[in-house]
């Protein structure tokens, strides 16, 4: 499945909806898919610790648990686009809108820890899915005019998913008393704290039956006259809509169906442009940026911060998330995607070092000296600002433009899967690593940050202003 990418009709692109409330209601419809992506990633933050009491299990054990997810995420947005392709997007979310349910409500009554395991993998799915269905969609139906403002409200939705599951996370602890293994409605803490995904996962679904079918899927199926209704809602009455239709259609007539094939190329096995992708996607999440939202609380309490306070922090960096990502929003069409990304692993290398440094400090009646106490915070949300304003967004704006029209679709494919692979690999080797040593988990990190600043200096070319022609 591919958005529509050619030049638009003369007026197309300046045209404006009557109703654009409505437009942006509908994005904001398909950007709830985002939502459930960055309130899935968060929200087992406040399980980590429960989940290894209740079933006494070791770091790797655990880990396993809370990276499994990762896997469906990666299989559901591999397969997305050809279920979309062959039965539709707005089918397509329902089908994610129910599997997530379905997860929430299994997550929330396991009944061993393979069980839970199993729940998260079918969670991982439905969120894979919607990941990859929710900017294309935005991308077929909104405006020409408004298509890039529009295509933001995904990444803004993950991110304001990540704060409001943490803040969900805090009020229940604190309903509970402090302890996530606490009584409450019948369940422990924990398992109502998985079992609220069930609200936003329904409303998503509600969403869909609300919004309008893509067009360009409608001209796929033959649905000619339904088409251009909905190009007529989303984009006014003043477009020529039927020239419109005959444009998206020669597009998709036209298109090249990139294969795995044509990726490959010389002695290094992939394209040099598709190894640079694998980079960015594998630098984004080697710096170890999902600790911060998988494992936060948990690593505040191995430091001596109580439950309740390691909730709350976990929940301020998740604003500074926001803040950061908004950021990056409004300065990546003015200052560039490589110098904001350089500026972002600066920062990133100043915070991770820091947090290396207070981590390198023993433990005084179980708690951080107060001095590297305070650093280890500040710095933590140091290196969030950075990431969010720079590697966050750019990665993803990188991807979609650094590639050949010809190799797009497979090469951001391909890009897309290693750092889903990434993110399991820190997402799965934090526990044993930080049971070894914090403070050289930190370096490690460090590393990876400082690593990513030649790596972008020598071969990432800035994408600023370039048509996607220009690209290769």
């Amino acid at each position: 499945m591919t958005s529509t990418a050619q030049a638009p009709q003369p007026g197309a692109g300046t045209a404006h909806p009557e109703h654009l409330g409505h437009v942006i209601f509908i994005a904001a419809a398909a950007a709830m898919g985002g939502f459930l992506f960055g309130y899935d990633s968060s929200v087992i933050n406040g399980a980590v610790e429960a989940i290894r009491d209740r079933y006494d299990v070791g770091p790797a054990a655990l880990a396993q648990v809370i990276a499994i997810a990762l896997i469906g995420c990666a299989i559901g947005a591999a397969t997305a686009g050809r279920i979309a392709d062959r039965i539709g997007r707005i089918r397509c979310m329902q089908i994610a809108s129910a599997l997530f349910t379905i997860s929430a409500v299994g997550s929330a009554l396991p009944f061993a820890l393979w069980d839970l395991a199993f729940w998260r993998i079918v969670g991982g799915f439905a969120i894979g899915m919607a990941s990859v269905i929710g900017p294309a969609y935005i991308a077929e139906v909104a405006p020409p005019a408004y298509r890039g403002r529009l295509g933001s409200f995904q990444q803004a939705a993950i991110v304001v998913g990540i704060a409001i599951s943490q803040l969900v996370n805090w009020g229940l602890l604190n309903a509970a008393g402090g302890n996530q293994r606490g009584q409450l409605m019948g369940l422990e803490a924990w398992q109502v704290m998985l079992g609220v995904m069930v609200i936003p996962a329904v409303l998503y679904g509600m969403l869909s039956f609300a919004i309008p079918e893509s067009p360009r899927f409608l001209l796929s199926v033959g649905k000619r006259e339904r088409a251009k209704e909905i190009l007529a809602e989303v984009e006014g009455k003043g477009v020529d809509l039927d020239a419109r239709v005959d444009e998206i259609e020669h597009a998709m007539h036209r298109e090249h169906k990139s294969t795995f094939k044509d990726l490959l190329g010389g002695r290094l096995f992939f394209l040099p442009i598709v190894w640079v992708g694998i980079g960015l996607s594998v630098f984004q999440q080697f710096v170890g940026i999902n600790v911060a939202f998988y494992y936060s609380s948990t690593l505040w309490q191995s430091v001596g911060v109580d439950p309740t306070q390691s909730f709350f922090y976990s929940f301020t960096t998740s604003i500074i998330n926001i803040v950061g990502t908004v950021i990056a929003m409004i300065f990546v069409d003015r200052v560039g995607r490589k110098p904001l990304a350089l500026i972002g692993s600066a920062g990133m290398v100043v915070g991770l070092a820091l947090e290396a440094w207070a981590f390198s400090y023993d433990l005084v009646d179980g708690k951080l000296p107060a001095t590297q106490g305070w650093v280890a915070l500040i710095a933590a949300h140091v290196f969030v600002l950075f990431f969010a304003l720079s590697w966050g967004v750019v990665v993803w704006v990188f991807l979609g433009e650094m590639f050949p029209n010809r190799i797009r679709a497979a090469a951001l494919g391909v890009a897309a899967s290693a750092q889903w692979i990434a993110n399991w690999a820190i997402t799965a080797s934090f526990p044993s690593l930080a049971s070894w040593n914090l403070s050289a988990t930190y370096i490690i990190y460090t590393v990876f940050a400082a690593l990513s600043i030649p790596f972008v200096l020598k071969f990432v070319k800035e994408t600023k202003g370039k048509a996607l022609e220009e690209m290769g």
